[in-house]
């Protein structure tokens, strides 16, 4: 049985992604979430123990560790074929959003952090986060258009939509403005059992983690918390 360990579901946007992914092609796994423990770089003495780089996620398979989000979807890849689009061509482009989306869209991530549970109004758009939402909003498009959706390499949930989760949930914090073709991608994605089922745990969560909410509210303003008190 696979061991994932993961970090507080309403910030961790990096362990969503092995995690939804598992979940919904139904792989087995166990389940160890390991709330932050402050700041950057705070929980590094904790998660060293079971993570070479005292990052999550990081996923344990008997006595092998395979950390980072891109390198356990490969890993999966091996031993579980639905991990990727059987088809060619589906399969290249799924990768190549797939790279782009773990090294990429930088003003995204820094301007939108992960916080399911609330809702925020943004004061502005910086010319990088509006670059990073049309460039996500052709993106989708292109893989929605050209495979035939409902996913983005086409019928079924794989490791590209998996990557592109955190994103949807961003989306609905922030209220950021896409084509209808993608807002709908977005509403298929939240609508997922095991979407469904990580933001209810988010929402139940009792941790607040001071810089992860600073960074939520740095460009914008509060208009609803939906967490559990």
């Amino acid at each position: 049985m696979f061991e994932l360990y993961i970090a507080n579901k309403n910030y961790s946007s990096w362990s969503l992604r092995p995690w939804v992914l598992m979940k919904a092609l139904e792989i087995p796994f166990n389940e160890h979430l390991m709330p932050f423990e402050g700041g950057t770089g705070a929980s590094h003495d904790t998660f060293i123990r079971f993570s070479p780089s005292g990052l999550v996620p990081c996923l344990v398979d008997d006595d092998l560790a395979v950390w980072d989000s891109l390198a356990i979807v490969e890993y999966l890849a091996e031993q579980h074929t639905n991990v990727w689009p059987g088809d060619k061509s589906a399969r290249a482009w799924a990768r190549s959003a797939t790279a782009e989306m773990h090294s990429g869209f930088g003003a995204l991530r820094d301007e939108c952090p992960m916080n399911c549970g609330v809702r925020v109004a943004l004061d502005s758009v910086s010319a990088k986060l509006k670059a990073d939402v049309a460039r996500l909003d052709i993106l989708w498009q292109q893989g929605l258009e050209r495979f035939g959706g409902p996913f983005l390499a086409g019928k079924r949930f794989t490791a590209v939509d998996a990557f592109y989760a955190p994103v949807a949930f961003r989306v609905q914090t922030f209220n950021l403005s896409l084509s209808a073709a993608s807002q709908a991608y977005v509403e298929h994605l939240l609508a997922l059992p095991a979407m469904k089922a990580w933001y209810q745990a988010a929402l139940e969560e009792p941790w607040r983690e001071s810089m992860h909410e600073a960074d939520t509210l740095k460009n914008g303003t509060l208009t609803a918390d939906c967490r559990a008190s």
